[in-house]
């Protein structure tokens, strides 16, 4: 998927997809999951946390609509992943992935400012 820049004001909302790229995978993982929960917009919401054990934690849940200060990145199948502007830096050069492993798998998030990552993946620091 190609990076781009910030592309317009939508209802006071600001779209961009040079935050966090989301592979055909995921997006089709997204979509299906909201759709198992009765959602009628798959719109999976994107945080960065403190906590674990290296830092940081990733924070994904689903959201009924985005903020006003929410990036919101349009991927394939109508899937929408919403970011608050904390979050958006250090997520910035990400990728949003299925990782389909028997175990463990799931949604990954692939950050390359990540310098290291707790052995359970749940965890990194910057």
């Amino acid at each position: 998927m190609r990076l781009r820049e910030k592309t317009d004001i939508l209802e006071g909302v600001s779209t961009s997809t040079n935050v966090i790229a989301v592979t055909d995978k995921a997006a089709s993982k997204i979509g299906a999951l909201a759709n198992r929960e009765g959602r009628s917009d798959a719109i999976l919401r994107v945080r960065v946390t403190a906590g674990g054990c290296s830092g940081f934690h990733y924070d994904l849940t689903y959201a009924d609509a985005p903020t006003a200060d929410d990036v919101v990145i349009d991927a394939p199948g109508g899937v929408r992943v919403v970011i608050d502007p904390h979050s958006a830096p250090i997520l910035q050069g990400s990728t949003l992935d299925l990782d389909e492993s028997l175990i463990g798998g799931g949604l990954r998030v692939r950050n390359p400012q990540a310098v290291h990552e707790c052995a359970c993946g749940e965890s990194f620091s910057v």
